[in-house]
């Protein structure tokens, strides 16, 4: 730790081109810094300064130090502000980005109790399927869904994305319940375009990864309207339980096949991989981790 001071100290020096302008910067004696300076150098085994009684100025060893020294002076300073962030009060204007479905049925609903528990925060959200740029447009935090989130962004697991292969009671009792994928093909399977663009769904089983090929007499870009039409009776869908989960707990929905499911997914909450974290970006965060943890209620 004193090595740390007398790095600040001989920054200080350097900056203010002067022991005397270092010591009013710092609040210090003159004999103080020179007495800092003189102890790095016999610390370090090396003379960083060249001195005389009319100029002063960097060795050739004193330059690269120097360049160290900023460079560890500023992540000190960083880590005081960072530990000092814990103890301040989320406050402020947050600006999210939501995925349509999900963003509508679970990210909107909680925002109340949220509010309330952080009064001093403001939320501007945004509800779209369009990835953001978040640092060109200015998001402090979006929730994503995706087997990966991108490596230039940080990002918080709050729950997994559970598919199940559903329709209705009464469709299983008129048209069957397929005992294996191959059997799919017997039914009419409606299609959420965004997650199955051809006219097959990937499935993970027993024995890996599988693709059946299905068809039907509708293609939807949304899978909340395609739940309508499931609940409807239409069909068979590949749906989230974001979706659907009420659903399936109200035995309005029956899921079948349940031993295979689509490549795994997640909801992330993303955010720029910046030196600081506001603390309403770390209380959103947190919040949601907290409602979805350790099972989504939905499931």
């Amino acid at each position: 730790m004193e090595d740390l001071n007398r790095m600040a100290v001989f920054a200080a020096v350097v900056e203010g081109n002067s022991f005397s302008e270092a010591a009013r910067r710092l609040g210090l004696s003159k004999s103080v810094v020179s007495k800092a300076v003189s102890e790095l150098e016999r610390s370090l085994g090396a003379r960083l300064l060249n001195r005389t009684t009319r100029a002063m100025s960097l060795t050739d060893a004193g330059s690269v130090f120097y360049t160290h020294c900023v460079r560890v002076v500023e992540e000190v300073q960083q880590a005081r502000l960072a530990v000092g962030q814990f103890n301040a009060a989320p406050r402020g204007l947050l600006r999210v980005s939501a995925p349509v479905a999900f963003g509508t049925l679970h990210v909107a609903p909680a925002l109340p109790d949220f509010l309330a528990r952080y009064p001093e925060v403001r939320i501007d959200m945004v509800i779209g399927d369009r990835i953001v740029d978040l640092a060109e447009e200015k998001f402090d935090v979006a929730i994503r869904i995706s087997t990966e989130p991108a490596q230039n962004l940080v990002a918080r697991r709050l729950a997994a994305v559970n598919r199940k292969i559903v329709a209705t009671p009464e469709y299983f009792r008129r048209h069957g319940i397929p005992a294996a994928p191959s059997e799919l093909a017997l039914h009419n399977c409606l299609t959420y375009t965004h997650f199955n663009p051809k006219e097959t769904w990937r499935l993970r089983g027993p024995d890996g990864d599988i693709d059946v090929p299905i068809k039907g007499n509708l293609r939807l870009n949304d899978d909340e309207a395609l739940s309508m039409a499931v609940l409807g009776g239409l069909g068979v869908a590949l749906l989230p339980t974001f979706i659907i989960g009420k659903d399936l707990q109200a035995g309005a929905l029956q899921a079948v096949l349940s031993q295979y499911v689509p490549s795994e997914r997640h909801i992330h909450a993303v955010y720029l991989s910046n030196r600081h974290v506001p603390p309403s970006v770390r209380a959103f965060i947190d919040f949601f981790v907290a409602r979805f943890a350790p099972t989504p209620y939905w499931d």
